[in-house]
């Protein structure tokens, strides 16, 4: 079976939607008019709607023909980029500074179109719960909903969730059981020396020189600390030291982020920073402070519900377009916490387009709408089948 007809019935609305979403981004904990949006079209679907959870989240609850069954939460990310837009869609974005370049209005929108699509039919047994959820690029949107009683409030049994994917093929649909994304640390290294003048580097502790050696020696962790066969990545993203050509600075700072697929090596890693950045301070005769920070846990796909969306898929898409051995991704994403709690799977939809996520160029093909919707109805009516 192809997408859902009736989905792609009104596929241009949800393109409309989508546009305008992408014209007014919002990021992290600040997606007000977004979740507005979100609100008022469950209400006018007639779901019933709860606010304010997270911060900026919003839940729906829709119950199908008999309310007795399993409960199932559907979730979708919210917020956009702190980062400039570089295309000249017609419908780019509107404010400086902000903008959806990793597809989260994407996301939204087919989540809208799955409740859509399951308030009019109601053609389950059972609950499902609509997640909407603020703040995932990096700023804990989901710790915060669980924190504030998401599943308490609205349990789950099984929890699904979805990424676009410009690196797959248009219609091709990803899933991948076991850890399909990697865990991620976050880490700022404050270096505080002693300035002096440019042409006295003697009177000096130079923080750009202790800085470029700190970067040096992390690189070495993975090469020569982390065994082989497990994958880990450290990045410096950040260097900021100095305001002068003749000023030796006495602070610096780096930051950056640490992926993995172990929380094992995560562990490693982060203890093996603190020694070097502890033996440079020493050997600098300098303070180092190091911040560590836990952002993104593993994310697990279940067995169970990977088969799901696999045999799913092969109903929305041509079975040849459906993968089952995709490669683990370095990226991470903080529907992991969730998955931590409730079981589930989180599934990658391909586009057309070449430009990677997190690029001021990309651009989310608005074709894949209807085919993330009719994902997500068809596990609804797969897992709670009515009657």
């Amino acid at each position: 079976m192809p997408t859902i007809d009736r989905i792609q019935g009104y596929a241009d609305e949800l393109t409309a939607i989508r546009r305008d979403l992408h014209a007014h981004p919002e990021i992290g904990f600040e997606e007000t008019r977004t979740s507005g949006i979100v609100a008022e079209k469950l209400s006018q679907w007639g779901i019933e709607v709860h606010r304010g959870l997270g911060g900026t989240g919003v839940i729906g609850v829709l119950k199908g023909r008999n309310d007795g069954g399993k409960k199932i939460g559907l979730r979708a990310d919210m917020d956009a980029l702190p980062m400039e837009e570089n295309t000249n869609l017609p419908w780019r974005s509107t404010i400086p500074g902000k903008f959806h370049g990793c597809g989260h209005d994407g996301h939204t929108t087919m989540l809208l179109g799955t409740a859509r699509y399951l308030a009019e039919t109601r053609n389950f047994d059972g609950t499902v719960h609509f997640i909407f959820q603020p703040a995932e690029e990096g700023l804990g949107g989901a710790r915060a909903m669980i924190k504030d009683g998401l599943f308490q409030k609205f349990p789950c049994d099984e929890l699904y969730g979805l990424h676009n994917a410009p690196d797959l093929e248009h219609g091709e649909i990803a899933i991948l059981p076991g850890p399909a994304m990697a865990g991620a640390d976050f880490f700022d290294i404050r270096i505080s020396g002693y300035g002096a003048h440019g042409a006295m580097p003697e009177r000096s502790k130079d923080a750009v020189v202790i800085a470029t050696s700190v970067a040096q020696a992390i690189q070495t962790i993975v090469s020569r600390n982390v065994e082989p066969l497990q994958a880990a990545v450290v990045s410096i993203t950040q260097i900021h030291a100095g305001s002068a050509y003749n000023v030796i600075p006495g602070d610096a700072w780096l930051c950056g982020t640490v992926r993995a697929f172990s929380d094992s090596v995560r562990a490693l890693v982060r203890e093996r920073m603190r020694a070097i950045c502890a033996g440079m301070a020493a050997a600098f005769n300098c303070e180092i402070d190091v911040d560590i920070r836990d952002t993104f846990s593993v994310l697990v796909n279940q067995e169970e519900q990977s088969k799901v969306v696999e045999q799913v898929a092969r109903t929305v898409v041509e079975p040849s377009k459906v993968l089952t051995r995709a490669t683990p991704k370095m990226g991470s994403e903080d529907f992991a916490d969730m998955l931590q709690t409730i079981p589930g799977a989180y599934f990658w939809v391909g586009h057309d387009g070449s430009v990677p996520v997190h690029n001021p160029g990309y651009v989310l093909d608005d074709k894949i709408l209807p085919i993330g919707a009719s994902m997500f109805a068809r596990i609804i009516e797969t897992r709670l089948p009515a009657g």
